[in-house]
């Protein structure tokens, strides 16, 4: 099993940037593919980006437009998102999910394609 603990959220300005944590225990994420996803308020949950196993490979939700990277640190089992150029569009709760451990690299962007999330961390953009 894989526990998933999403830190970093808060509130911050349009234009801010911010830098959210998925900190994982009970087991190593190194070959685990890792994806953000988040929900905003009265909205469905949306895909917002992913990284494989490897940590080289990557994909982004086309609204990302390139402000965000996910970035993953098998030493300290934990996965980043760094968001910059915030707006208030971007207000949301913030999950990380993981797959199932496996050595084929992926890029997976549906939710029933992960096994294990977080809680969630809470972003608010101000304008």
């Amino acid at each position: 099993q894989v526990q998933l603990v999403e830190s970093g959220g808060g509130l911050v300005q349009a234009g801010d940037s911010l830098t959210l944590s998925c900190a994982a225990s009970g087991r190593s994420i190194k070959y685990h593919g890792v994806g953000w996803f988040r929900q905003k308020p009265g909205k469905e949950r949306e895909f917002v980006g992913t990284i494989a196993w490897t940590g080289r490979d990557t994909y982004y939700a086309d609204f990302v437009l390139g402000r965000f990277t996910i970035s993953k640190d098998d030493a300290r089992n934990t996965v980043y998102l760094q968001m910059n150029s915030l707006t208030p569009e971007d207000t949301a709760v913030y999950y990380c999910a993981a797959e199932e451990g496996s050595s084929i690299v992926t890029l997976k962007t549906r939710e029933s394609e992960y096994a294990y999330w977080g809680q969630g961390t809470q972003v608010t953009v101000s304008s």
